[in-house]
């Protein structure tokens, strides 16, 4: 059994998101907790939300008994979201598109035995 959390439009971009993911993929998520707080990027914090929430999912499932230990990361993904179009003024009177790219991020735990 697995228990999913998924965050939606979120405001960074998923490149940006991509780039943490990597570290934390896979890895059991006592250390991944460990881990995050300690990373300077903006999307570690919003990936340590999004697990603790996967992890608070798991314990609350009906009819499981997962325990907090023997959970690992199964599949962490980043999505492309909707872009926000944004203008900024340039170089003689002309116009400058500023693109602010959101992101969708799910994360799946399940126990390592699975």
């Amino acid at each position: 059994m697995e228990a999913v959390s998924r965050k939606r439009f979120v405001r960074i971009s998923p490149k940006k998101l991509q780039q943490v993911c990597e570290v934390v993929r896979g890895k059991d998520v006592e250390e991944a907790m460990r881990l995050l707080p300690f990373m300077k990027q903006r999307g570690a914090q919003i990936i340590h939300k999004a697990l603790k929430s996967a992890v608070s999912n798991a314990l609350n499932l009906e009819g499981v008994n997962f325990n907090e230990d023997s959970l690992v990361i199964k599949k962490i993904v980043v999505d492309k979201g909707p872009v926000l179009h944004r203008f900024r003024a340039g170089a003689l009177g002309r116009v400058k598109r500023i693109k602010h790219r959101l992101s969708h991020l799910t994360i799946t735990v399940s126990e390592k035995n699975e």
